[in-house]
């Protein structure tokens, strides 16, 4: 076999290896999402991704490991999409950026992609060993909506007397929509009550 068909077909078992990962960080999530880090186990991830347990140890070391990439996913998730939603938005006013992003992490929470509040609606059954990774999860997270609060801040847009404290009220808002607008929970029309929660948030900006 040449060397191009040999990098080739590693090429296609990497490939294969890479699917079969994300499959698995996939299901995980949505486990995790329903019954939380105490309630996952690693044999409902194998049994609901149509795999044995032992596979898992292929791609995972431990149910940790798996958790870890699952939330690390969610996360890179959230950041791509809010990135994606600033550079639709392009030039603007902060006011108006920071309504679109609050408006886009609504509609992650409620619609799109509800695990994510469920997944990180657990606080007290996490253990030790993730809080560390956690908390740099949500600094990673909180630091797309700092830029632009300092931002507007600077250009005279926004009059806080405290910004930490104002994204700490913010971020909460944020965390209650899951809530308010859960899927199922809320039967009125879901762009009209973000709109709302948009509007009640932009007036801690001053």
């Amino acid at each position: 076999m040449s060397t191009t068909a040999k990098e080739q077909g590693s090429t296609r078992v990497s490939r294969r290896r890479d699917r079969r990962k994300a499959e698995i960080v996939r299901t995980a999530t949505l486990v995790l999402a329903e019954a939380g880090y105490l309630g996952m186990s690693l044999e409902d991830v194998a049994e609901k991704t149509d795999i044995a347990k032992a596979t898992l140890y292929h791609y995972f070391s431990s149910k940790d490991d798996l958790v870890a990439a699952a939330l690390e996913s969610l996360t890179q998730e959230v950041l791509r999409r809010l990135q994606e939603r600033e550079e639709a938005v392009g030039q603007s006013s902060a006011r108006d950026l920071l309504a679109a992003l609050i408006d886009e992490q609504v509609l992650i929470l409620t619609e799109t992609a509800p695990e994510v509040a469920a997944a990180f609606s657990w606080p007290r059954s996490w253990p030790e060993s993730f809080e560390a990774p956690m908390k740099d999860m949500r600094r990673r997270h909180d630091a797309v909506f700092r830029r632009v609060v300092e931002r507007g801040v600077a250009e005279g847009e926004f009059h806080l007397s405290d910004i930490n404290v104002t994204l700490q009220c913010l971020h909460g808002i944020l965390n209650q929509s899951s809530v308010w607008l859960r899927p199922g929970a809320y039967h009125g029309d879901q762009a009209e009550a973000r709109a709302r929660i948009v509007e009640s948030a932009l007036r801690m900006f001053g």
